[in-house]
């Protein structure tokens, strides 16, 4: 490139020497120079501007774009929220199965040590908990586990499994309430909670000073249940307690320690009977019993199948082995190990019926004419109302002596346990209860083995329907009141509703139930 410099050849001087020509550079004039550098300085401010703009141009395009985008930027940005958000959910759904997967092969782990069907188990200490059923959590503890005793200040409960591997960091602590209804926050709120504490080799708890030492050493295994809740309701002691307790407890026949959280001394004093023939053991109230009691394995908490029901695929006979257990508890030698209702002896003349009577919600009004209906047909009536004071043995023997059973929807027929398989059950179903009274007494009723037979009461059989009308929903549609919650149901079909059977109706049930038994 030329310079912008211009250069104008001149001759020297005319007495230079001969011929020569020497060339020089002439001063540029001031205006020529000052106009250039203006030149240069308005080139670089214009060549700024055009950047400045430019960046302005696209900065706020894009802001635009990201508020007023046109249909087809929409679109793309839609496709690519979604995509990006499909992303998000695929990922999140992926580590909630991953971690429920990993849970539920752990809870399956736990469910065989808890059923004993598990094999080459730690020396070292296991304590796993099962906590994938809606209704309960199980804990299992294996080693050298102890309950707290007096040495501890505080009144918490805690059990603790000793001398685990500094290394194992797969043992954490838990915590339990040991009752059969998880799902219900207020009724599990009264229920103790339990700890269960690892203690590592290297932990404080371990030194002398500190480490409680065994006050009674059990060779057999330990299971923790709780006695509260429910507990005063015959439904709920069998539904949340004893069945459960049994299915807990039945692999080991009897050699197993029973420790009781919430303890109740009339509760152990109705099912003595019974609690003696799961464990061969002392009762240990957990609580009250201060010692420090040391097991090789425990189990916290109870299985539970279902409504008064024991599941024929996971304990085939169950269902037997319960009946069984009860005749032993409560009934004479001579009969527990019937279990199929012999044909009625010609000998006797009529055969038994017996109503069991509700004296608060629920009430039969019109009971004697029940009575004299159910003679008239040719039954023997017997009559039983529940009572604290009434032993459990006069109740066995009055119902497994008789072949049918009459009870309104109620805790007492849960004593249908009591009879024999192909007896007759008769549920008066009140209004309003028709799903309820199927549910926790239909099913399990024919699931024992009797011959169920549902009468469900009409409008103008309901006390209820003198109170608020045959026009009103509670009358014309229960099941709308129903959809409102359970308190509903019970506030108005539970707790506030008698009965008038009419007899005519009421006569064709009882008459067929006659006619099949004699013939």
């Amino acid at each position: 490139m030329y310079s912008k410099t211009h250069l104008y050849p001149k001759l020297k001087n005319e007495h230079s020497g001969h011929g020569s020509i020497s060339f020089r550079h002439q001063q540029q004039p001031k205006h020529i120079a000052g106009a250039v550098t203006n030149r240069r300085y308005l080139m670089i401010i214009l060549i700024l501007f055009a950047f400045m703009f430019l960046f302005i141009l696209i900065r706020y395009s894009t802001i635009f774009a990201i508020f007023f985008p046109p249909d087809f930027c929409l679109n793309s940005f839609n496709r690519s929220s979604v995509v990006l958000e499909k992303m998000a959910t695929t990922e999140t759904a992926s580590i909630q199965a991953a971690s429920e997967e990993e849970n539920n092969i752990t809870a399956g782990f736990c469910r065989s040590l808890i059923d004993g069907t598990a094999n080459n188990v730690s020396s070292l200490g296991v304590l796993c908990c099962d906590r994938t059923h809606v209704r309960t959590d199980i804990c299992y503890m294996n080693g050298d586990v102890r309950t707290g005793g007096r040495r501890r200040r505080d009144k918490s409960l805690s059990i603790f499994l000793y001398n685990i591997s500094d290394d194992d960091d797969r043992l954490v602590r838990e915590k339990i309430r040991p009752y059969t209804r998880k799902w219900e926050k207020p009724i599990m709120s009264t229920i103790d909670e339990l700890t269960l504490d690892p203690i590592f080799k290297n932990d404080v708890l371990l030194s002398d000073d500190k480490r409680m030492k065994c006050d009674v050493e059990h060779k057999v295994p330990g299971m923790v249940f709780s006695a509260g809740g429910y507990t005063g309701n015959a439904y709920h002691e069998f539904n949340d307690g004893l069945i459960p307790l049994f299915l807990t407890t039945e692999r080991f026949k009897g050699e197993v320690v029973l420790l009781i959280l919430d303890y109740r001394s009339w509760w152990m004093s109705k099912y003595e009977s019974l609690i003696k023939k799961i464990s061969k053991y002392e009762i240990i109230k957990l609580g009250v019993d201060r010692r420090v009691h040391c097991f090789p394995e425990m189990i916290v908490g109870m299985k539970i199948h279902g409504e008064l029901s024991i599941d024929p695929q996971l304990m085939p006979d169950g269902m037997q082995k319960f009946k069984a257990l009860l005749d032993e508890s409560f009934g004479s030698t001579d009969h527990h190990h019937q279990l199929i209702l012999p044909k009625r002896s010609p000998l006797r003349k009529k055969p038994i019926l017996t109503i069991i009577v509700r004296k608060e919600t629920r009430v039969l009004l019109n009971l004697d004419d029940v009575i004299r209906l159910c003679n008239t047909i040719g039954f023997q009536v017997k009559i039983i109302i529940p009572a604290p004071e009434i032993p459990l043995t006069e109740i066995h023997h009055i119902l497994s002596t008789s072949d049918v059973m009459v009870t309104v929807n109620g805790a007492a027929m849960t004593h249908f346990f009591f009879t024999r398989p192909g007896t007759v059950l008769i549920q008066i179903v009140p209004l309003g209860l028709n799903e309820a009274g199927d549910k926790f007494c239909g099913q399990p009723a024919k699931m024992f083995g009797l011959e169920y037979v549902e009468y469900r009461i009409i409008p103008k059989e309901s006390s209820l329907s003198k109170e608020y009308g045959p026009n009103t929903a509670i009358i014309s549609n229960p099941m709308k009141i129903n959809r409102k919650g359970w308190q509903h149901t019970k506030k108005f079909y539970l707790g506030h509703q008698n009965i008038t059977v009419d007899i005519k109706r009421f006569s064709n049930v009882v008459a067929r139930v006659y006619e099949t038994l004699i013939n």
